[in-house]
């Protein structure tokens, strides 16, 4: 059952890495376009939160369960920092959707991707 955990935490991670980049590239996308954010990208931005809570949650479960990864401290500060970012991007932005905001979201949302892959490459086994 955990090695079954660790692979879902595994592939989820990698599609929230891909799906951050995507959300992002589409923010940038909206900017240039002179177009602020609308339902859609909010539908977005609410999807990512939940895939990393999701992540964030398997990550606490496994930790808890015994399996910690290699860097677990720095891990763990990932896995921390990661589902509070889009939140704090909405708390900063006062949940505004002009244009200036969705250049906000996306650089957080840039900035996330790379986070979640530095969590990815700390979580790798150490040779």
């Amino acid at each position: 059952m955990s090695d079954l955990l660790v692979l879902v935490h595994d592939k989820a991670a990698a599609a929230a890495l891909y799906y951050f980049l995507i959300v992002s590239l589409w923010g940038y996308f909206r900017f240039f376009r002179k177009q602020g954010i609308d339902s859609s990208y909010w539908g977005m931005l609410a999807i990512a939160e939940i895939l990393v809570l999701g992540e964030a949650l398997m990550g606490g479960y496994l930790w808890i369960s015994g399996l910690r990864p290699a860097r677990g401290w720095l891990h763990i500060l990932y896995g921390s920092l990661i589902p509070a970012m889009i939140p704090l991007a909405y708390f900063y932005t006062r949940g505004r959707t002009e244009r200036s905001e969705i250049l906000v979201y996306g650089t957080v949302t840039i900035i996330t991707a790379g986070l979640i892959l530095r969590a990815i490459y700390t979580a790798q086994v150490l040779l």
